[in-house]
């Protein structure tokens, strides 16, 4: 894309595209994520499943880390046959329906076998749904710039906006009509917030995208989809939900012996595939440094989800049980809290992308490693902050509700650390990943988030055994708090160093 393209607020105006693409994806998926645990374990007699906590967060954290296992699966689909226009539509058309299908599993009755096949059904079909959606609009956001435009980092904080905005709006909709009217209008609101996006992205690639996200041999002179296209995108959405169907049919018919061993095979199977995409798409020592440098941020940046994770699980039910909620005689549904940290990073995010530019324009913009440095170094402190909010309430002979202002603290905080990570981690792998591989390694950093969401998922479990075993009292928050401490320090020393690996790109 042309320099010269500055027709969205100074940026290339198919930012607005992806932008308003990307926050109806958000509103979807954190309508159903702010749901997903108080809906797991409300009674049967709410329409819930009455689950324990340990149960819910086990989903919770299977579920939210294959979200960003399948982007492995979608961005090596787009690199190699579809491109990633096609894996945007054939993505949300399939989270969509995944949607409706949790709406279906909500609906009250008796019939609760039927309920959890459509509920573990419609998860399915949205991890796989988000697995083509989400590494490719992020790839084509970074193709609109050259990698060293002073563009690219801020263009993608205003598009972490537009995810924040959408995961904003959703916990008042979707959050609201699940909580406190029934829980099937929720998903439902989450299903048609995704056909919403798709629309948009329908009616505006084609005017401001150009050539970007076509399939990869595509014809010099064309800007759209064609008839093909469109045929395989309707036979990929429904192979993908329809096999889902199917293999959730087949699956009870297993043994434990068979369950067990098929993760772990198409496990392996993914690993050697990914690696000898990687080792024949990168080509020169050079492209091997910065390759390397996405390896250990990636990696670093699982211990940042781990702890930020906890909004979903251990925060969302802090603000159940541990948070006064009552203004006046109105109890502010739990789900709302989700909103917090989306509000900050509306707010936020703009002073954050014209901070990048100012204290470029200074020839003070820190390197990206640095950057991860003071995010993580931002989720310890917040960590710690509501290890003291835990302590308060139940530091007494009975459980105290504390002030709201805790978690909004918390969440502030959080969001700084965010701020200085997710966004600029999403424009790294576009400037330092190999041309042939940048989707890949896009689904490689999701991976990351995978294991941080499944770690996350586990901390309370994990903190409760480490205290069983050295027979003291250790508070999960503390936890989270040390570990991410702890790898905020090594990455300021490994820095350096880092930044050199980069071989000139910042």
């Amino acid at each position: 894309m042309s320099n010269q393209d500055k027709g969205f607020f100074g940026h290339p105006m198919g930012l607005s595209t992806l932008f308003a693409t990307e926050m109806w994806e958000r509103f979807s998926y954190y309508g159903m994520r702010a749901l997903l645990v108080l809906f797991l374990t409300a009674e049967l007699a709410t329409g819930g499943f009455g689950l324990d906590r340990e149960a819910a967060f086990t989903i919770y954290g299977i579920f939210t880390g294959l979200v960003y296992v399948t982007p492995l699966l979608g961005g090596v689909l787009a690199d190699k046959v579809l491109g990633q226009r096609m894996t945007i539509y054939i993505g949300g058309l399939t989270m969509a329906v995944g949607q409706f299908m949790l709406s279906a599993a909500a609906i009250g009755g008796d019939a609760m076998e039927t309920r959890q096949f459509w509920f573990y059904a419609g998860l399915g079909v949205l991890i796989l749904g988000n697995g083509f959606f989400k590494p490719n609009i992020s790839t084509m956001v970074g193709d609109l710039y050259d990698n060293n435009d002073p563009r690219k980092d801020g263009g993608f904080t205003i598009f972490y906006m537009g995810i924040n905005l959408g995961a904003f709006l959703s916990p008042f909709v979707a959050g609201y009509l699940g909580e406190q009217i029934s829980w099937e209008y929720g998903y439902l609101a989450s299903g048609l917030g995704m056909l919403i996006g798709v629309v948009w992205f329908l009616v505006r690639s084609e005017k401001t995208l150009g050539r970007i996200g076509l399939p990869p041999k595509a014809d010099e002179s064309r800007t759209k989809l064609n008839a093909v296209d469109w045929t395989k995108v309707g036979i990929y959405t429904a192979v993908l939900v329809f096999g889902v169907i199917g293999f959730m049919q087949g699956w009870n018919a297993l043994s434990e012996g068979a369950q067990s061993a098929i993760p772990k095979v198409v496990g392996a199977i993914g690993g050697i595939y990914l690696t000898i995409s990687i080792v024949r798409g990168v080509e020169s020592k050079e492209q091997w440094a910065r390759v390397a440098v996405i390896l250990i941020l990636a990696f670093f940046n699982i211990f940042f989800w781990v702890g930020f994770e906890q909004a979903g699980t251990t925060f969302n039910l802090f603000a159940a049980d541990n948070t006064n909620r009552m203004i006046g005689s109105f109890e502010i549904p739990a789900s709302w809290f989700q909103a917090i940290n989306a509000i900050f990073i509306v707010l936020l995010a703009p002073v954050f992308s014209i901070l990048w530019l100012k204290l470029d324009k200074l020839k003070l913009n820190p390197k990206t490693p640095f950057k991860f440095g003071w995010g993580m170094l931002l989720l310890a402190v917040g960590a710690a902050v509501m290890a003291v909010a835990d302590g308060i309430s139940n530091g007494g002979e009975s459980m105290q509700l504390v002030s709201p202002l805790w978690l909004t603290a918390v969440y502030l905080i959080f969001t700084m650390g965010e701020l200085c990570i997710s966004p600029i981690g999403l424009s790294m792998v576009t400037k330092l990943a190999p041309p042939k591989l940048v989707s890949t390694l896009m689904g490689v950093w999701m991976f990351s988030f995978a294991a941080g969401n499944m770690g996350a998922s586990q901390m309370e479990k994990f903190s409760a055994s480490v205290e069983a075993s050295i027979g003291q009292p250790v508070n999960v928050f503390w936890f989270v708090a040390v570990i991410t401490g702890v790898a905020s320090v090594l990455l300021f020393i490994l820095s350096p160093w880092l930044s050199k690996m980069m071989k000139g790109i910042n």
